[in-house]
């Protein structure tokens, strides 16, 4: 399923002010919610892959897999690696500790008979024993050298080196030889709990040995590999990445000939499917409920096909089936056929296009990594913590999460940690340290720190010594020159207040005629952070998705005085949102958004960009003050969550060093608790710091977990061990057909 959310690249390379609450929160709820052991409600949705024993999967065939573009780079530790790389070198190399079902580090027994910490005092010492059998592809053994290349180049003391990360290398002091080259010593100057996320991936020396090679010879191939398939081309033209069997691999073998990755943007995922150019993808839903769809009538009246997928569709059934894609219930559905004459060529399309699609199962489950609202802090209303505070609060996240993830049948309960998910171990629900939904406690918290309704209107009226409101509390009378003036003021006040009314009863004209900037009180108008509609921003090539699409839904009107302000100033936010065919959910969740912080007063200004700049342009830059964006869940949350959370620092130009948060929110107090956890080599002692650091980022509200990520797979349904796979990593050796397959690619969308 496309879904914007922070590139993979990104996600990568996380391996490298106290804002306690005042009033509604206290220091002992923080300590309170974490110091329970886990949550007894974490279960985490299992996987769904059609598992098989290998002896029920046959030997042979090509699988072709979608992917959204042939990768930059095969290196997994540049800037630019992405989801991409990750699958691809999944399949070619070595990973030490891949997470399982649980989100749990396990020990891959194809590369490793043992690891373990060996010596704590005086340094931490880990013993590394390899698999007497594991061997590159050009039959040199897995050993010592391999493991020294990586942590010279991924060290950071080299700039040479182009690396996106050092996370953990960098506390590395020394790499030896054992007994022989399958024994690797590696001492670390201070301790270091997430070991287990080094040297995976494993890239042999030829790679790392050089800047010349790791910069650019691993871009484009892999001329040494060591998985249970090997690397046979790249050809970006043809967008195909294409695997073949290991011959020297060691372990089980991999059921498939060959594995082709392929590129398909997400929104041609349906007719690849259709077409049978692909038998794996990742999907969105409305790609999901068409293949539903297609098994409901594959049969005419729900039945079995006569011959082959699909084979069993006929006219009326497929007719009925395109009228309830296309909005129509069951009763006009049957209305419909009478209409048949009219529709046939449509109809025909579909029945061909839901007679592929019967060939083809939706596995679901919940992606491990969660969407987020993410509030910038830098500057501006959000830089209050009690703002924060009380947008936060006044959020619904069970009707946020219920959205996206009730529709597709997935479980819907909210993510109540920003460092595990439902089912990692250490996973428990610290959202008690913000506190519930509550609109009264949001509108305190907005009063405290100045905002109220009808604030927009006028400034403060003047408060210094010996003003006329400081004399009527003396009990002074004011004399007869100011008290004319007094009434003038008031007369004026008066009359501005009626042209406010009048201004608005325009305003709800112009909202319903359906021009307006999603939260503005004018029509057209230009505010900080937003753009009003005007006759150019209609016109082709005008101003891009700075305002609501002409025939979008306004809100309901809200009352100029309801607005919330401050000192003649409107609280109003810019909320930015992805315009992609694939990001349909985040608008939803946008939407939901927008309505519950209007109906306590705080506008908000919608700017919709396109996906490709989204992150980079507007999140990584902080050019917004909400948006939606996406992090996958980690084995290593000292280690990647520090950078995601950690305080930003100032830089020598004035600006600011964020590295990944671009919240602009955080602590000394959080830094310091994950520079504890990670340095603490007792596990259970570890994840209770970790908790402790994340109920001090919920306080700090600048990173509101919404829901985790629905994860929406279509498979042949002829594919075993493949599909959802949620926290595991894939065993690309056990993947194949329970029915042999012809070699290569399908022809004319037929098996």
């Amino acid at each position: 399923m496309s879904h914007v959310g922070v590139p993979r690249g990104t996600a990568r390379k996380r391996r490298s002010v106290a804002l306690l609450a005042t009033g509604v929160l206290t220091i002992p709820v923080l300590a309170g919610c974490t110091s329970d052991g886990e949550d007894p409600t974490s279960v985490a949705v299992p996987q769904d892959i059609a598992p098989a024993s290998r002896d029920r999967v046959a030997d042979g065939s090509t699988l072709n897999w979608a992917i959204d573009a042939v990768p930059s780079t095969l290196n997994a530790f540049q800037a630019d690696a992405d989801g991409a790389t990750t699958r691809i070198t999944g399949a070619l190399l070595p990973s030490l500790f891949p997470m399982d079902a649980k989100g749990e580090p396990r020990l891959n027994p194809d590369y490793l008979e043992s690891a373990k910490v060996i010596e704590r005092e005086p340094k931490q010492v880990v013993l590394y024993k390899l698999n007497q059998q594991a061997v590159w592809s050009d039959g040199r053994e897995i050993g010592a050298p391999d493991f020294v290349a990586q942590w010279r180049a991924l060290s950071g003391k080299d700039s040479a080196f182009w690396t996106a990360r050092n996370a953990g290398y960098e506390r590395i002091e020394k790499i030896e030889r054992g007994k022989d080259d399958l024994q690797v010593r590696v001492t670390f100057s201070k301790p270091y709990a997430d070991w287990r996320s080094l040297f995976s991936p494993l890239y042999p020396k030829e790679v790392t040995g050089s800047p010349g090679t790791f910069n650019d010879g691993a871009r484009t191939t892999l001329r040494n590999t060591a998985g249970p398939f090997r690397l046979r081309s790249v050809n970006k033209p043809r967008g195909t990445v294409v695997l073949d069997r290991n011959p020297r691999w060691w372990g089980d073998e991999a059921r498939l000939d060959s594995l082709v990755f392929r590129a398909v943007e997400p929104g041609k995922r349906t007719d690849a499917l259709t077409e049978g150019t692909v038998d794996v993808a990742d999907i969105d839903p409305a790609t999901a409920n068409s293949i539903a769809l297609a098994a409901r009538y594959r049969g005419g009246n729900g039945g079995p096909p006569a011959h082959g997928p699909g084979a069993g569709i006929t006219p009326a059934a497929a007719l009925r089936s395109w009228a309830l894609a296309h909005g129509s219930d069951e009763e006009a559905a049957e209305t419909a056929q009478a209409a048949r004459e009219e529709t046939r060529e449509a109809v025909a399309v579909y029945a061909a296009e839901q007679k592929a699609l019967s060939g083809f199962a939706v596995r679901k489950s919940l992606e491990p990594s969660y969407t987020q609202l993410a509030l910038n802090g830098e500057s501006g209303p959000l830089s209050d913590d009690r703002v924060r505070r009380a947008i936060a609060r006044t959020l619904d996240r069970q009707e946020l999460a219920d959205a996206v993830l009730k529709p597709l049948g997935l479980p819907a309960k909210p993510p109540g940690s920003h460092l595990a998910l439902a089912g990692q171990p250490g996973y428990k629900d610290g959202s008690g340290a913000l506190g519930e939904q509550d609109t009264k406690e949001a509108q305190a918290l907005l009063a405290d720190a100045g905002w109220t309704p009808g604030g927009a209107l006028r400034s403060t009226r003047d408060t210094k010594a010996g003003s006329e409101a400081e004399k009527k509390e003396e009990g002074e009378k004011p004399a007869a020159g100011e008290k004319a003036a007094d009434e003038d003021k008031d007369e004026k006040a008066d009359k501005k207040d009626e042209k406010a009314e009048d201004t608005e009863k325009d305003d709800k004209a112009s909202r319903e005629e359906g021009e307006y900037t999603v939260g503005d009180d004018k029509p057209g108008s230009r505010s900080s952070g937003g753009s009003g509609v005007t006759a150019q921003d209609k016109q082709p090539g005008g101003a891009a998705g700075a305002y609501a699409p002409a025939g979008t839904a306004a809100p309901a009107p809200v009352a100029v005085k309801s607005r919330l302000g401050k000192d003649g100033k409107p609280l109003s936010l810019r909320f930015v949102l992805p315009s992609g065919p694939g990001s349909q959910s985040l608008r939803t969740v946008g939407e939901k958004i927008v309505a519950m912080l209007d109906s306590i007063g705080i506008s908000t200004q919608v700017t919709k960009v396109a996906d490709d700049s989204y992150f980079k342009d507007h999140i990584a830059s902080g050019d917004y003050d909400l948006a939606l964006y996406s992090w996958p869940a980690t084995a290593y949350p000292a280690t990647d969550g520090r950078p995601i959370f950690a305080k930003p620092e100032p830089a020598t130009d004035g600006s600011l060093l964020v590295a990944q948060n671009y919240t602009r929110v955080g602590s000394d107090h959080i830094d310091q608790l994950f520079d504890r956890a990670v340095a603490e080599l007792d596990a259970d002692a570890s994840r209770d710091l970790l908790k402790q650091a994340d109920a001090r980022i919920w306080a700090a509200a600048g990173s509101i977990p919404l829901y985790q990520r629905p994860q929406l797979v279509a498979v042949d349904k002829k594919l075993a061990n493949i599909g959802a796979f949620g926290f595991a990593a894939p065993r690309y050796q056990d993947i194949g057909f329970t029915a042999r397959q012809a070699a290569g690619p399908p022809a004319n969308g037929k098996k």
